[in-house]
């Protein structure tokens, strides 16, 4: 395997601190590399811990700490006990925040998948990473149809869809866009995964960076793809579909990163693309690392200091893997690295991030505990074991 461990297996660590039931805490340190190595275990179990996917500010664009979108975790998630920065994203321009993946945030599809691996909770609690593909397509009144993307930055020759979760306005500039009223329960909920709704046309502007209001979408057409599209006027109908394979109809949670690590309790081989770009090659480079495991009783948050030679040098991403399979897990996906990288648990940042202080970030995983559970036993007659597709 490229880039694995150039010495024997470790010992899997034991000596997890309980901060909470059900959650455990230890720093590994290796010395020989070194390595600093951050693990939070949470007991999958407990039917009142629950992971949720959150963003910076609540919808797709803006960045801030992992902190900060601890705290500003909705109340009616329950009380934090962990979290982990989740997908890479978009860093510049009028879309600074935008995942470049998958997030689903308790049922509302902010962001599309891209075809890259995902990390999603199906309505059985199952733990889920898997490539993703969306089959997002709007239907015309002449009965043609066409692909879109969804809270993006849009190009001049794309279709976007916006919806309340990217702001106030479309932040595009020129093109035509569509003012979208939606039909049916679609017009007092949020856009789901999976699902096929109408929309009636309110208003058509030629200008760029429409406003977005409550119970509104924004159909936006780019300048170069404007006359190749059928005429619409006020009152016509649309329908859009947010397909995706596999089917994720119904889940409350899901977010980007990638590559798979382990899968189905193998090592998977870790073989970047041949495009040299410093994403690629970082892969085969020791760096920070953050990413999400778990086996039939367990999930793992686990995060590597890097970028701090008298500390921790980071890893490879097989060596990253190899953590993994040392843990015990079937199955694990790696999240954004480098400077992003921050675990949280017990009310503080655990590791040492290699800018110094937190980076502001996208989105993350967050593992709450709700009041009035029952948190004294594991529901052993659950089949609480996680599978991959």
């Amino acid at each position: 395997m490229a880039g694995a461990c150039r010495r024997g297996p470790r010992t899997p660590p034991t000596d997890f601190a309980e901060l909470t039931p059900g959650v455990g805490y230890t720093n590994e340190r290796v010395s020989r590399e070194p390595w600093s190595i951050h693990i939070v275990r949470i007991d999958q179990g407990l039917p009142d811990l629950a992971i949720h996917s959150t963003h910076a500010q609540g919808g797709t664009p803006g960045l801030s700490s992992l902190s900060e979108q601890v705290r500003r975790s909705p109340a009616a998630f329950g009380t934090p006990v962990a979290a982990v920065n989740g997908d890479f994203y978009q860093r510049d321009r009028e879309h600074a925040g935008d995942p470049r993946g998958l997030q689903i945030k308790e049922g509302e599809l902010i962001s599309a998948p891209n075809g890259g691996v995902a990390f999603w909770v199906d309505t059985g609690r199952q733990l889920h990473a898997t490539n993703v593909n969306a089959n997002f397509h709007v239907t015309w009144p002449d009965g043609t149809t066409n692909s879109f993307g969804l809270n993006q930055d849009r190009k001049a020759n794309a279709l976007v869809l916006y919806t309340p979760a990217l702001g106030a306005s479309t932040r595009t500039s020129g093109g035509r866009e569509f003012i979208l009223e939606p039909a049916g329960e679609a017009a007092s909920r949020p856009l789901a995964i999976n699902e096929t709704l109408a929309a009636r046309v309110l208003e058509v502007r030629d200008s760029g960076d429409s406003p977005i209001q409550t119970n509104r979408f924004v159909l936006s057409a780019g300048p170069a793809l404007i006359k190749t599209l059928p005429h619409l006027s006020v009152g016509d109908s649309l329908q859009f579909t947010t397909a995706t394979t596999p089917e994720l109809r119904g889940a409350l949670t899901a977010i980007g990163g990638g590559p798979v690590l382990v899968r189905g309790g193998q090592v998977q081989r870790i073989q970047p693309p041949s495009e040299k770009s410093y994403e690629f090659s970082s892969m085969m480079e020791r760096h920070p690392r953050s990413a999400i495991g778990w086996d039939s009783r367990y999930f793992y948050l686990v995060t590597v200091d890097g970028r701090q030679e008298k500390l921790s040098v980071g890893m490879t991403l097989a060596e990253l893997a190899q953590t993994f399979a040392q843990l015990g897990c079937t199955d694990a996906m790696n999240l954004d690295g480098g400077g992003s990288a921050t675990l949280w648990c017990d009310g503080k940042i655990r590791n040492n991030p290699c800018d110094g202080q937190e980076r502001p970030i996208a989105n993350a995983l967050v593992v709450t505990r709700k009041a009035g559970a029952d948190s004294s036993a594991r529901k052993e007659d659950r089949q609480s074991g996680a599978t991959t597709n």
